[in-house]
């Protein structure tokens, strides 16, 4: 893959789940289900309960901010879509032309 490096910060920091909160401060449970690094900035992959009911997932920037690591909702259209496409390469890598 061009210029992706799989990673496993979150992972190592919180384990397998995560907890995140909306606007509402409602908790849901997410599976971290990718980590990778494209162009210096890291990405995650995660899915809830009613995301794998729909067969989607949820894609965040991950920042370390003093330290912490936060996820961060990917507000740029370009960005967002290289960055699922880059995933979908990891699920179904091509094939050698």
């Amino acid at each position: 893959m061009n210029g992706v490096k799989t990673t496993d910060t979150l992972r190592a920091a919180y384990g397998d789940d995560i907890i995140l909160y909306d606007e509402q401060n409602e908790s849901a449970a997410y599976r971290i289900v990718a980590e990778f690094i494209h162009d210096g900035q890291g990405y995650a992959v995660l899915q809830s309960e009613a995301l794998r009911e729909e067969d989607e997932v949820a894609i965040f920037r991950v920042v370390a901010n003093g330290g912490v690591l936060e996820l961060e909702n990917i507000e740029d259209d370009d960005e967002w879509e290289t960055v699922s496409e880059l995933y979908d390469e990891m699920l179904f890598p091509l094939e050698d032309e």
